[in-house]
C-alpha cells in the first residue's frame, strides 16, 4: 500500500462523495480511480457500461469463489 498525494480541494470532493455513498474515503478515492482506469482503456464505454461490465465479472466470479471456500 502506498501513499497518494492530492490537492485539499480534490480530497475535500472526495470526502463529500464517501459520505454521500457510505464509503470511506480511501475507499471512494480507490473507486474512482478504477473506474477512471477503465474508463481510459475504454473510451467508448459509458459509466453505466462499465458498471454494467463490472457486475456481470463479479457475478462470473462469485460461483469460483465458493468453491474455493
Amino acid at each position: 500500500m502506498g501513499i497518494v498525494k492530492i490537492d485539499d480541494q480534490l480530497h475535500e470532493e472526495v470526502r463529500k462523495a464517501s459520505a454521500v455513498m457510505c464509503r470511506s474515503i480511501n475507499a471512494q478515492a480507490e473507486f474512482w480511480m478504477k473506474i477512471g482506469r477503465l474508463a481510459e482503456a475504454n473510451p467508448t464505454l459509458s459509466f453505466t457500461d462499465i458498471m454494467r461490465e463490472q457486475l456481470a465479472l463479479a457475478a462470473a466470479l462469485e460461483p469460483q469463489e465458493a468453491e474455493a471456500a
